[in-house]
């Protein structure tokens, strides 16, 4: 278990990270009002507002903008690897199995974090961990089925295995992050930078341009800003500087916020399926922080 030390250290950068999951549940409702643009196109222009954070960032930082480009090869590789792959392996998912199936799939990587932050120097993995990330991801995924369950088919096998790579992207980029904590994270403004030049490409190749038309246009800039541009940033922070557990074990919570705002913008219905699947994950995500909220309890109680 973290010391009381460690603990407080860890506290603000995990908050900061879990802004990410906060704005990352405005995605379906954002992407959503955004209408009928493509994925690859949306994913294009996204990124590209993005890389506009990095580039204010670079400007607030001082020098040039080719000095915040001079990264490590292997900080670039991770870095593209895990912003563009994930997108890239998610929509292939959705071409080649059912949403609910790709989706539900995809949503192992927060469980994964926590499950393989125990390979990372000085963490600790606990019974508690693991059973909080369970509840959480069975949470998730009565929301994803709706609570009406779901079926594997052979025929869909290429976009089961491209949903399971997308999974394995995400904890990885996230989990091999915290190895190059050196590194500043206004350098993910140019992974943005290079994410959005490879999804033109694939939108060149693989889609038909839709021109977005009113407030389709404010559904894109706040993609841009928040979910597919700042969280990026402050996850990026988090994953480096915080608890990679629990910020693994909260990412539960994007799904569950994301229902709830769908809900309320009428987009979606309450039932009681909802009602079970905010126990599981709330209760999850308490049990899987035990030991991170009572560092500060410890501490405070000497």
């Amino acid at each position: 278990m973290e010391s009381g030390e460690s603990g407080r250290n860890q506290r603000q950068p995990t908050v900061i990270g879990f802004s990410a999951v906060l704005m990352w549940a405005t995605l379906a409702l954002l992407t959503d009002l955004s209408g009928t643009v493509p994925p690859f196109q949306l994913t294009a222009m996204s990124f590209t507002i993005a890389f506009g954070i990095g580039l204010a960032a670079w400007r607030q930082a001082g020098g040039s903008v080719l000095n915040h480009l001079r990264l490590p090869w292997r900080v670039w590789v991770l870095g593209i690897a895990g912003l563009f792959g994930y997108h890239f392996f998610y929509f292939m998912a959705l071409r080649h199995a059912p949403a609910v199936e790709a989706s539900l799939i995809a949503y192992l990587w927060p469980l994964l974090i926590v499950f393989f932050s125990a390979l990372l120097p000085g963490e600790r993995l606990r019974w508690f961990h693991g059973a909080g990330a369970i509840a959480g991801f069975l949470g998730a995924a009565l929301l994803v089925t709706k609570g009406q369950g779901f079926s594997f088919q052979a025929q869909y096998t290429t976009g089961y295995l491209a949903a399971l790579v997308c999974a394995l992207t995400w904890s990885g980029y996230s989990l091999l992050s915290r190895r190059f904590g050196a590194i500043p994270t206004n350098a993910v403004g140019g992974f943005c930078g290079a994410t959005a030049i490879l999804a033109w490409v694939c939108h060149a190749l693989f889609e038909t341009t839709v021109v977005p038309t009113g407030w389709e246009w404010l559904a894109i800039l706040g993609l841009g800003l928040g979910p597919v541009g700042l969280a990026f940033f402050t996850w990026d922070y988090g994953v480096k500087h915080g608890n990679i557990r629990v910020l693994g074990a909260l990412s539960y919570a994007a799904p569950l916020l994301s229902t709830v705002l769908l809900i309320i913008f009428g987009r979606a219905e309450a039932t009681a399926t909802v009602g079970l699947a905010c126990a599981l994950i709330v209760g999850g995500a308490v049990l899987a922080t035990l030991d991170f909220f009572r560092s500060g309890v410890t501490k405070k109680s000497t």
